[in-house]
């Protein structure tokens, strides 16, 4: 079964391209939703949180608190970069277990981290789906109440849409463009490479 990674910064509407996906029938992982369940459920990412970060990573009832986590990783690229070691191999494992329970003609793992943790190189296929700064910016602003600035530094912490678009083997662009007739002719593309 071919896998395929689906990738995007912050605001370009990947999560949107993902339900798409669904919709014509194939099984898609939301990493960060995956990974979310994982940081709670996993004893090993656990124990490794709170030997690199201390016990108040996790409150009482063994709850992931976010919180705390946040405040530690915020404009700081090192502990960022730690806890994606730490919770990105198990992500990996778990995507692998999960693709094997799949019935879909190929899987998608979503991830707006794909290349920068060297994940893309488990896939057949990359999907990168990409949007002007501005219509970012602003969408992010709609939907998380956040101001221009905070947008803009999650922006500037992730990989250069550039990068992505060159490492990519299709691209969907969602400014004013429609994606349907995009994420369709990709699908039919997949579906006769997995034939």
């Amino acid at each position: 079964m071919l896998k395929i990674g689906l990738t995007g910064g912050i605001g370009t509407g990947k999560s949107i391209v993902a339900q798409v996906f669904k919709l014509l029938g194939i099984s898609v992982y939301v990493s960060d939703i995956e990974a979310k369940r994982l940081m709670v459920e996993s004893s090993e990412i656990r124990i490794q949180l709170i030997e690199k970060f201390g016990s108040g990573v996790y409150n009482k009832d063994l709850s992931l608190n976010r919180k705390y986590l946040s405040d530690i990783i915020f404009n700081n690229p090192k502990a960022l970069k730690d806890v994606n070691a730490i919770v990105h191999p198990v992500v990996r494992n778990d995507f692998q277990t999960w693709s094997e329970k799949q019935h879909s003609q190929y899987v998608i793992q979503e991830s707006a981290i794909l290349f920068d943790t060297g994940l893309y190189q488990i896939f057949d296929k990359i999907i990168s789906v990409t949007a002007d700064e501005k219509l970012r910016i602003q969408r992010v602003k709609d939907r998380d109440g956040v101001n221009t600035g905070l947008v803009k530094e999650r922006i500037k912490n992730q990989l250069d849409e550039r990068v992505k678009i060159e490492k990519s083997d299709y691209v969907i662009y969602n400014n004013s463009e429609l994606i349907l007739p995009q994420i369709i002719e990709i699908h039919h593309k997949i579906l006769s490479l997995s034939k």
